[in-house]
């Protein structure tokens, strides 16, 4: 039974699917646009608006949380400049586009960005 979990599996163990999720936040960070499928956009998601947020007060702090899960050029960039960026935004920091399938496997590729 599944109760009370809420975690996407992605079909990956876990050291995996941490790897997978941290690389895809930074290269939004990074390029502030990527194409992926839609379950891993969702998450990648979750997680940029957890550290938009974590970077918008710019204590040392968040700086070392930031630096801890981040590269230092994605850090330095999400705290220079998409976090006062989105001082005035309360939250929804990126959006997720819908493309067309991809050919293989029919999967749902999207577009997420930053708003």
């Amino acid at each position: 039974m599944r109760h009370r979990n809420k975690n996407k599996i992605l079909d990956r163990k876990i050291n995996q699917r941490k790897a997978l999720i941290k690389s895809l936040v930074t290269s939004l960070i990074i390029n502030e646009r990527i194409k992926t499928t839609i379950a891993r956009a969702k998450i990648t998601a979750q997680q940029v608006d957890k550290l938009v947020t974590m970077s918008k007060n710019n204590t040392l702090s968040s700086r070392r949380y930031l630096l801890r899960y981040l590269t230092p050029i994605a850090a330095k960039k999400l705290i220079s400049e998409i976090g006062p960026r989105f001082k005035d935004r309360n939250g929804g920091y990126t959006r997720i586009l819908k493309l067309k399938r991809r050919k293989g496997d029919s999967a749902q590729i999207v577009v997420i960005e930053f708003v």
